[in-house]
């Protein structure tokens, strides 16, 4: 497959890079620094402030998926999000796929996890973008958008290939816990793109 991967470089990007790129797909990386990325015969790197809405929508026209790992907690304006959208539209991409958060993710009916008082308050603003991005994707009446939001905790880690499926509500294991590394994150996004199962719908996943 043909997949735009904006916000290539980043924490959870340049993971689902990797794994795209191992499993053979084509990627159209879009950065903003193309010196942070390793040159791969499968690779285009491409260099754009995401706010260019035109030449966004230029870059990722023809691809079969456009990927957001673009992180609206470092999008003081909303700018960004709302030119991702809004370029997406303009290349008819035939789907959108955004590397969400788990702030918004509940943990009882109408309590989510960012509103909880243990949140960590360096994040809380962040968490808050990010959960205004998805319920803007939600007010989209056409948009083939999925929103993949991870466990509590996501970290660098081992690739096992293995997840649990959730919707709206955290997952946690038998101690509690709520993780996954930021590789098993990649591969829940590939295995999404390569075979879809949550059209118009937020998921998540954990151990």
């Amino acid at each position: 497959m043909k997949i735009a991967l904006i916000g290539a470089s980043g924490y959870t990007g340049s993971k689902i890079l990797s794994e795209a790129l191992s499993r053979g797909h084509e990627v159209a990386a879009i950065v903003r620094d193309a010196a942070r990325l390793v040159p791969h015969p499968a690779l285009a790197i491409k260099s754009l402030d995401v706010v260019q809405t035109n030449e966004l929508a230029a870059l990722i026209a023809g691809h079969d998926a456009v990927v957001s790992a673009f992180n609206p907690g470092k999008d003081p304006n909303g700018r960004g999000t709302v030119s991702i959208v809004a370029a997406v539209k303009i290349a008819r991409a035939p789907r959108l796929l955004v590397v969400g958060g788990a702030g918004s993710l509940e943990i009882a009916p109408g309590k989510q996890v960012v509103d909880q008082p243990d949140f960590p308050a360096q994040w809380k603003e962040h968490a808050l973008k990010t959960a205004a991005f998805l319920e803007a994707l939600k007010a989209e009446p056409e948009l083939n958008w999925t929103f993949l939001s991870p466990a509590a905790n996501l970290v660098p880690g081992e690739r096992t290939g293995k997840y649990r499926l959730g919707g709206d509500r955290l997952l946690v294991d038998a101690s509690g816990d709520s993780r996954i590394s930021t590789e098993d994150f990649a591969v829940a996004m590939l295995d999404e793109i390569e075979k879809p199962r949550h059209q118009r719908k937020r998921f998540t996943v954990a151990y």
